[in-house]
């Protein structure tokens, strides 16, 4: 694992996950890499009918999230420039595993297999959760038209897919640091000082794993 700072932010949708990135960037001045959502053609489509579209839309987003890791480290990493990122690339299970029925799944992860084979992990993770009521407030706050069709029941079973995930990521991947907040108990948005001990604990992470800045 390399030692220049690569941050990934991650957590279900509507949790702060940009907002935060863009935060940790402009304090540390990392190159923020922001996730591709709203150019998928398929999201709409895949908010009103999932079973029929959720192929197309988990596709596009693993291919253009390959794409956007390989440029990163070609550009960045490699050269020893910091990045935070507003996701990682192992969130495409998570979407993958909820959606996509077993013909299908199988098929898509091995393509995830042979295009992360050799994509640069994150060093640190940052886990936002928050309550459904939460979630829901937020995106609907955000106000993106392709989401406004989005099931509050599958809000609440991604967010729990999340938790599952992260739980057994930190079992399989101890190497790898992940700080948890709840975005319910805290608000780095409104609040200076809850973005100050996010960015706290960072510090104290980064040093830790000798990181280097």
């Amino acid at each position: 694992m390399s030692s220049t700072p690569f941050i990934a932010v991650e957590g279900p949708i509507g949790v702060g996950k940009t907002s935060l990135a863009k935060a940790i960037a402009e304090h540390y001045n990392f190159q923020l890499l922001k996730e591709i959502v709203e150019e998928n053609p398929f999201l709409g489509k895949f908010y009103d009918n999932i079973d029929e579209w959720s192929f197309q839309t988990e596709m596009f987003f693993l291919c253009n999230r390959y794409k956007q890791l390989e440029e990163i480290q070609g550009q960045y990493l490699s050269k020893q420039i910091p990045v935070v990122s507003d996701y990682h690339i192992f969130k495409n299970r998570i979407f993958a595993g909820r959606t996509l029925k077993d013909g299908n799944l199988h098929k898509y992860m091995q393509c995830f297999d042979i295009l992360t084979e050799d994509m640069p992990v994150p060093n640190v993770i940052i886990y936002l959760n928050a309550s459904l009521d939460t979630l829901l407030h937020r995106v609907r706050k955000r106000g993106r038209f392709i989401e406004q069709n989005m099931e509050p029941a599958y809000l609440e079973q991604l967010a729990e897919d999340y938790e599952t995930f992260m739980t057994a990521f930190k079992k399989q991947h101890p190497e790898i640091p992940v700080l948890s907040f709840n975005g319910d108990e805290l608000d780095f948005v409104a609040y200076e000082a809850d973005k100050e001990k996010i960015f706290s604990l960072i510090d104290a992470t980064l040093k830790k794993g000798e990181v280097a800045r």
